[in-house]
């Protein structure tokens, strides 16, 4: 079964492979802030429905995360990710998912902050 979620005006739009049934919760400065809940997967498992001229990308610290938000609405629905070992990933912010029961999540607590 795919995952499918946008942002909210739906201008930036997402297909995923996985059906996450796990998700982190990053305690660091900028996902505190949006409050998001990630789900990790790879780039050929994710299929972006958008216009690059509609995403904004934000990068801080190590630049290793390139958090992309919609420039319409604002919305971040994912991130594009550098992984310790060098992998390019993925990370969705399930928020912005569509059709899943969050409560349904097992939920990870991150310490993000405490790398910096």
């Amino acid at each position: 079964m795919t995952l499918k979620g946008s942002c909210h005006c739906g201008k930036i739009r997402y297909t995923a492979i996985d059906r996450p049934t796990e998700a982190m919760s990053c305690n660091c400065s900028i996902c505190r802030r949006k409050g998001a809940l990630l789900h990790f997967t790879t780039p050929d498992r994710f299929a972006l429905q958008a216009a690059r001229e509609d995403i904004s990308v934000y990068t801080f610290n190590k630049h290793i995360i390139r958090h992309q938000f919609c420039k319409n609405c604002g919305c971040a629905p994912f991130a594009e990710v550098t992984a310790p070992d060098g992998r390019a990933m993925i990370a969705i912010n399930l928020r912005c998912a569509d059709d899943i029961d969050l409560a349904t999540i097992r939920i990870t607590e991150f310490d993000g902050a405490g790398l910096l």
